[in-house]
């Protein structure tokens, strides 16, 4: 039968773009996640989770439409009843979206969400950039300061630092606010009349509405015209500059290494002030492992009233690359505490009994279900590297005891299998644990 479902031909395949998580690799993501929640719940953050598809216009008014993103790289669709929408291509709108919808901000400022999500952009699948690809993100409203953006950062690191994540640098930039913006776009565009000829279509069409995105664009010539452009820190306001001077100020009293990049623009055009990446060499040309800035005018964009916003955005499949290459190990995940086998029908039925009993005092436990017969189940358990084992034959139920096996050592202790099979097993697996704590750590308590 299994070599009929091997040779079986696939109805499909995987779309272009996507990956499966298995069974195997899966456990590394929980870990990573693990630690991302856990250190944003330390910030004070709470999860916020939203729809995989909003409305169309809620991206084209918060990413922009001049950016790649919405004119190239958004799924959009009709439905059946002519509604335009469109499939997340990154977190923070519809996170800002569903904060205004349900009136969080009654709830007093500052309001800080962090969301596991999903996200889609039509690109070319290479390593580290997939069609369908994960973000973690962090997210704050209602915070002007200077220390929120610190904060943020602090807390993208402390993930990293959790990680273990060597050689990561953190580069930082101003790009000025609504005030002095306009006299930035100014001098772009007085820069890039002199090389229209060099410029894609794309870019052509951005000059005159936002000449700051063709500094944003991957085309190699648009790239190197672009590389000797006015930098937008010779033009940012006397505030936009205090802000500056007071996040880099706090980084620097946390101890935060960073290097300033005029050139990061970030490639949506919510953002205002602070912008910043964590880039590593270490995973080729995706290099950028998290993002974020400060978005200052996004709720207004969306029909809020003036908020102070920040956050940033965390590629996870990029971070697992990056924790590859550095040969950071994640830890295994735990194994079965306790395979029981049980030959003929009684037997199976007091297994199966007993593995639930096992199982609801929070150990892990497992059972025949496919109909194998004893030495098919212990080579099972054997795979499984299951810590302990228990065979339940007819004798074994006549005698109502039987024998548990440590895997690894060998011994074998009898147990009842009555009521009191749940404490005489707990305590073989008690004193079996301090015992390899022993042996690994020292008997401290005789130290």
């Amino acid at each position: 039968m299994r070599k009929e479902v091997l040779s079986m031909k696939l109805i499909a395949n995987g779309m272009k773009g996507t990956a499966d998580v298995l069974p195997s690799e899966s456990y590394q993501w929980q870990f990573v996640e693990d630690i991302m929640t856990g250190q944003a719940a330390s910030y004070g953050f709470k999860e916020i989770r939203t729809p995989v598809f909003e409305h169309t216009e809620l991206f084209n008014r918060s990413v922009g439409d001049t950016t790649d993103v919405v004119q190239k790289e958004m799924y959009t669709f009709t439905t059946k009843g002519g509604e335009s929408v469109t499939l997340r291509p990154e977190g923070t709108a519809g996170a800002a979206r569903a904060m205004l919808e349900h009136g969080v901000y009654n709830d007093g400022y500052p309001i800080k969400v962090y969301y596991l999500t999903s996200c889609y952009r039509y690109e070319k699948p290479q390593k580290g950039r997939q069609r369908e690809f994960h973000q973690f993100g962090m997210e704050v409203y209602g915070a002007a300061s200077y220390f929120a953006d610190a904060e943020v950062i602090c807390a993208a690191k402390s993930i990293f630092d959790r990680l273990g994540v060597q050689n990561l640098s953190l580069e930082l930039n101003s790009i000025g606010c609504k005030n002095c913006r306009p006299k930035y776009h100014n001098a772009l565009k007085e820069y890039f009349e002199g090389s229209k000829d060099q410029l894609c279509d794309t870019c052509l069409s951005r000059l005159d509405r936002n000449p700051m995105r063709i500094l944003d664009c991957k085309n190699p010539e648009c790239a190197e015209v672009a590389a000797k452009a006015p930098t937008v820190l010779d033009y940012i306001c006397d505030d936009c500059r205090e802000h500056f001077d007071g996040v880099k100020n706090c980084l620097e009293a946390a101890d935060i290494s960073y290097t300033v990049n005029p050139h990061i623009v970030r490639g949506l055009d919510y953002y205002t002030r602070t912008v910043f990446e964590f880039v590593s060499g270490d995973i080729g040309a995706q290099g950028t492992v998290c993002g974020g800035g400060r978005y200052d005018g996004l709720i207004e964009e969306l029909g809020g009233q003036p908020t102070p916003s920040l956050g940033f955005g965390m590629g996870i499949e990029r971070l697992l690359l990056l924790l590859e290459s550095q040969k950071i190990e994640i830890p295994a995940p735990p194994v079965c505490d306790l395979y029981i086998a049980g030959m003929g029908d009684a037997a199976k039925m007091k297994a199966f009994q007993l593995v639930e009993g096992v199982r609801n005092s929070s150990l892990i436990a497992q059972g025949d279900i496919v109909g194998r017969g004893l030495k098919a189940q212990m080579k099972y358990a054997d795979k499984i590297k299951a810590k302990f084992s228990m065979v339940i034959g007819d004798n074994e139920l006549a005698e109502n005891k039987a024998k548990i096996r440590n895997m690894v050592s060998g011994k074998e202790t009898e147990v009842p299998l009555d009521e009191n099979f749940f404490d005489s097993f707990f305590s073989i697996y008690v004193d079996s644990t301090s015992a390899q704590l022993i042996e690994q750590f020292g008997d401290f308590g005789n130290e």
